[in-house]
């Protein structure tokens, strides 16, 4: 019995170091520091280039739906510009992630970064202080031309003094940012200019580096890494089980066609609480929504896989 207890003991004690040290190990690894290039991206002021930034921040790229928490589509509707000021709360498993300002603000915004930290943010996922940014935008492959005009129409906003709670991360949180949320860029060279037209190609750069429908059509870790066949849905998102949008039986677009592709785009918001971006995917040019279908009809079918 006393050679029990002590075994007990000796056990409850070495349980004690190893979870003190992970703990700190944890608490260690809260703020890594990673490098990465800086892209050779300048903001410009030709309005040509910021109208661009405007479509893309309002439309397929729809920064305005997490950047900003005052019914930003109805203000898009109305033809009145979206303060990008951030603070939206994102309630995950994780913990509550807020976005960022990213109006010009030198306190609370982007206004003390340069073009360049701003884009190296964007495209390999490094903050200007070093510190990795939680892969929940898809801009990695966005090609230089949109790029810039993304971060130009940035710089044209009014700045917005607009304070961001700090990120509230649970337990399991800090242990996900402490050894999986890393850096993430390009998956190969990427595009300088994209060439705009109803291709399958220009289809799967909207898709997979603009609006990002991989994102929310594709089963994800508490990391953000993939786990699940491409566009065969299947994520619960907000209690919402996303569609496959594979060309297979059971997708969600089966038997579409491109007319009807575009058409339910058209109708925005059917199902209240979606959370679908529609009025801002439905900001698309035909001839973005074309090509986008274009491309989901070559992606390989899939059964939508089992919710984990």
């Amino acid at each position: 019995m006393r050679r029990l207890k002590k075994i007990g003991k000796w056990t409850a004690i070495v349980t004690l170091l190893l979870l003190i040290g992970f703990t700190i190990t944890v608490l260690s690894r809260q703020n890594l520091h990673y490098d990465a290039p800086y892209p050779d991206i300048k903001a410009s002021t030709d309005s040509a280039v910021i109208a661009r930034g405007r479509h893309l921040v309002f439309g397929p790229a729809h920064c305005i739906n997490c950047h900003n928490h005052n019914n930003p589509d109805s203000l898009a509707a109305l033809g009145e510009d979206v303060s990008l000021g951030g603070a939206v709360a994102f309630d995950l498993p994780v913990g509550t992630i807020y976005s960022r300002n990213i109006t010009p603000d030198k306190a609370t915004g982007i206004g003390n970064f340069s073009d360049a930290e701003i884009a190296r943010a964007l495209r390999y996922g490094v903050h200007p202080d070093g510190t990795a940014v939680y892969d929940f935008m898809p801009f990695h492959n966005m090609s230089d031309e949109d790029l810039r005009a993304v971060i130009s129409y940035l710089r044209a906003q009014k700045p917005l003094h607009h304070p961001v709670p700090t990120n509230r991360l649970n337990p399991l949180g800090n242990i996900v940012k402490a050894f999986l949320v890393k850096p993430v860029g390009p998956s190969g060279p990427v595009p300088v200019t994209v060439r705009e037209d109803t291709s399958a190609a220009y289809g799967q750069y909207l898709a997979l580096s603009v609006a990002e429908c991989s994102g929310c059509h594709t089963q994800r870790d508490l990391a953000g890494a993939f786990t699940g066949p491409p566009f065969a849905g299947g994520a619960n998102i907000d209690g919402f089980i996303t569609p496959n949008l594979t060309p297979g039986p059971g997708s969600r677009i089966a038997g579409w066609s491109q007319q009807d592709f575009i058409a339910r785009f058209r109708k925005g918001r059917l199902i209240a609480g979606s959370p679908m971006p529609w009025p801002s995917f439905g900001r698309m040019s035909d001839t973005e929504l074309k090509a986008i279908f274009n491309y989901l009809k070559t992606v390989t079918p899939a059964k939508t896989p089992p919710i984990h």
